[in-house]
């Protein structure tokens, strides 16, 4: 795998193992696509990092877990701002 790649891989991970950012946040920070970001966590980052991937996809787990949580809350959010106009 390419230098570049590698560090990209590494950079990602540690991000989301440091804030428990999704893969949409963390794409949004790295100014990649959702796609790439999760190839990199989800495929790479198991032969870069083998330990971090384990750590890494916990967090995703979690994150996929609380997914319909958070889509229910900005919903409600969504129509409390509208009867408030």
């Amino acid at each position: 795998m390419r230098d570049y790649l590698v560090e990209r891989v590494r950079n990602v991970a540690t991000h989301i193992y440091d804030t428990h950012d999704t893969i949409r946040a963390t794409a949004k920070e790295f100014g990649y696509s959702k796609s790439t970001i999760h190839t990199d966590v989800s495929k790479r980052l198991q032969y870069v990092d083998p330990k971090l991937y384990e750590e890494t996809k916990k967090i995703l787990e979690e994150n996929f877990a609380e997914k319909h949580i958070r889509g229910g809350e900005s919903t409600r959010k969504k129509y409390s701002d509208d009867e408030a106009e």
